[in-house]
């Protein structure tokens, strides 16, 4: 059979395995229309960058609908005819937020094809249409049961841009009171859990009639991000969140619009179901990631994204006597081009009665993953120090283990500790965890909290273990072919280096990659001709420090590796993460204490440091002081 032969096998369904031609492609926009929305610049941004995404829309076989929502203290539908019918498009006003009906209902939600030009009308025209709007109201709730009620019978994507907290109407949210709460026992309880169970309960409907939500929210005052992240958790969506956003800022206009337009481009499969088995004495426990679990083992994906990643916990419920194990995924989608289609992944893995081999083939990464999800889990149900401690436990236990029964017992007291070569790297990561900003001890503003779990638990893989032990690239001494392409095209990146600041010189310039963002930093006493070279200025103090893009510089060669580098490492089809470069300035004992920018330097140092996890990051221990505690623990 094929997927016995293969481990990737696709099939093209039979009618009984779909209950409806597969549908459209279909999006509703909401968006947020109110005062914060015209004040930085979100609506004109988001507007501005869904015109200009409308050719990239997947729209294969001619069918893809668009509806828009603008909202604030009321929903204004758009009545958009047909390009053949005119151009006259009407705003039409519901304020009833709590029944909110649907007028026209047939020309609130159109064809991308038929339509096209009166859409690029009123795209244009949406940011002049507001921009006196003085309403600081923004009913999300309300909306969302309008895109609901209009997409419902066809299923598809509810799209929100958002820079202001929902404050009207149904899921209306407050702000939290942070301070005395922040960095205690009760930050989880208080300041992460959903303030209101709509959120919750609403998404279960989303999820029924095939509806994925996911949000894109950027603003500068707290939006509780842990409350509407649960709309795209349970709609196998997601969460994206832009900390301080602001159109006046350059980087940040970059950012937005090339990860919202590539979110957009990112071709969709729909009304997806997800299953896993394994073959007798393997029994599937648990599952990890953006989807609502429907039975025991079903997992529900209204649409299935390309950019996130899934953990499935098994357990050995018997003992196996067979030679092999088998693992098996099965995937029913419809594919955007109108395909009912089953994937099937299978894997076959050899059994042992053998620990030392049982270790020898673990894979560390897909064990940080799989323990970074119970951590997330351990936050939510008691904390987290719990979490800390457990991922702590977690290292404690796997290396007691193999102490006691593969490293042979005669070895001095003194001996180092010991681990097979495939898990030298699993200490580190599970250290460095428990300082990323997810778990880390310390004060951390709530949103930023959630939206770093929000994170952990889709991130893929790589991705994932770039975010939780940065790579560090020392670019002042690196190779001559570094930062130029090779015989194939591709630019060749330097070798990594240790995420720790004691290899940092005083004077070198380093690129920190930690998958979110890009650090560029430049030691504090870094001669003139590298900064010259680098930043076209001999003096250190004039660099602009912060969020920047490095300057192009004509007649340095240098520079122009460095941007590639940086080009380089931003390239991926597989995630729309758009990282903005921050450029840092290392301390130097000549600085002046109070130059201009001086508290600016300090926050961005620590921000910086904070992902070198090798080292005492705020008040935790250093990865060589973690290793001496778990040997004092598992030598007792």
């Amino acid at each position: 059979r094929n997927e016995v032969q293969h481990s990737v096998v696709e099939y093209l369904a039979p009618k009984e395995y779909a209950v409806r031609a597969p549908p459209p492609s279909v999006y509703s926009f909401i968006l947020d229309v109110s005062q914060n929305a015209i004040k930085n610049g979100l609506l004109a941004t988001a507007a501005r960058t869904l015109l200009e995404t409308l050719d990239t829309l997947p729209n294969h076989d001619d069918r893809t609908r668009i509806s828009i929502l603008a909202v604030d203290n009321s929903i204004h539908y758009f009545s958009i005819p047909t390009d053949e019918e005119g151009d006259h498009i009407k705003m039409l006003d519901v304020v009833d937020l709590d029944e909110p009906f649907l007028p026209m209902p047939d020309s609130l939600f159109v064809s991308l094809s038929e339509c096209r030009s009166n859409l690029e009308k009123l795209l244009s025209q949406l940011p002049e249409i507001f921009q006196y709007n003085i309403m600081n109201k923004f009913a999300l709730g309300p909306a969302l049961k309008a895109a609901h009620n209009l997409i419902k019978r066809i299923g598809g994507k509810i799209i929100v841009v958002s820079s202001t907290l929902p404050n009207i109407g149904v899921g209306k949210l407050s702000k939290r009171n942070e301070a005395g709460v922040a960095n205690t026992s009760k930050e989880a309880s208080q300041l992460l859990s959903v303030q209101d169970s709509f959120y919750k309960n609403f998404t279960i409907d989303c999820n029924k009639t095939q509806v994925t939500i996911d949000l894109f929210l950027a603003s500068d005052d707290y939006m509780d991000v842990a409350s509407l992240s649960n709309l795209a958790r349970y709609t196998s969506g997601q969460t994206h969140f832009y900390p301080g956003w602001s159109a006046a800022k350059l980087t940040d206009v970059t950012k937005f619009t090339k990860e919202f337009s590539k979110h957009l481009s990112m071709d969709l499969s729909m009304e997806a179901v997800m299953r896993a088995r394994g073959s007798s004495g393997l029994r599937m426990s648990r599952f990890y990631g953006h989807f609502f679990n429907r039975s025991s083992d079903l997992c529900a994906f209204p649409t299935f994204p390309r950019d996130q990643s899934y953990v499935f916990e098994v357990n050995l419920d018997e003992q196996i006597v067979r030679d092999y194990a088998y693992l098996q995924v099965a995937v029913l989608l419809s594919s955007n081009t109108a395909q009912r289609r089953i994937r099937v992944i299978t894997i076959c893995i050899p059994t042992t009665e053998s620990l030392p081999e049982v270790y020898a083939s673990a894979d560390q990464l897909a064990i940080t993953a799989y323990f970074a999800q119970k951590a997330i889990e351990k936050v939510f149900s008691s904390g987290f120090e719990d979490a800390r401690e457990f991922l702590n436990k977690s290292v404690q236990d796997i290396l007691a283990t193999y102490k006691k029964d593969i490293v042979v017992s005669n070895t001095a007291g003194g001996a180092p500790l010991r681990l097979c070569a495939n898990l030298r790297m699993f200490p580190l990561l599970m250290h460095s965890l428990t300082k990323h900003m997810a778990f880390r001890n310390g004060i951390v503003p709530s949103d930023h909290r959630a939206a770093a779990l929000n994170n952990l638990e889709s991130m893929p893989l790589p991705y994932l273990i770039k975010n939780i032990y940065a790579t560090v690239y020392s670019l002042h001494d690196m190779p001559d072919e570094a930062g130029l392409q090779n015989e194939n095209g591709e630019v060749v990146l330097p070798e990594p280096i240790n995420a720790t600041s004691s290899l940092l010189e005083r004077y070198g310039l380093y690129l920190i990659d930690n998958a979110s963002e890009l650090f560029l930093w430049i030691g504090g006493d870094a001669v003139n001709e590298l900064t010259m070279d680098v930043f076209g200025t001999p003096e250190i103090l004039q660099i602009p420090i912060g969020k920047n893009e490095l300057p192009v510089l004509e007649n340095s060669e240098f520079n122009a590796r460095v941007r590639n580098i940086i080009s380089k490492i931003r390239e991926h089809s597989d995630i729309i993460t758009y990282q903005s470069l921050y450029i840092v300035r290392g301390a130097s004992l000549s600085e002046p204490v109070n130059h201009a920018s001086a508290r600016e330097v300090a926050t961005l140092r620590l921000w910086a440091t904070s992902t070198l996890v090798e080292d005492k990051v705020l008040n935790s221990q250093s990865y060589r002081e973690f290793l001496q505690n778990v040997k004092t623990v598992i030598s007792k």
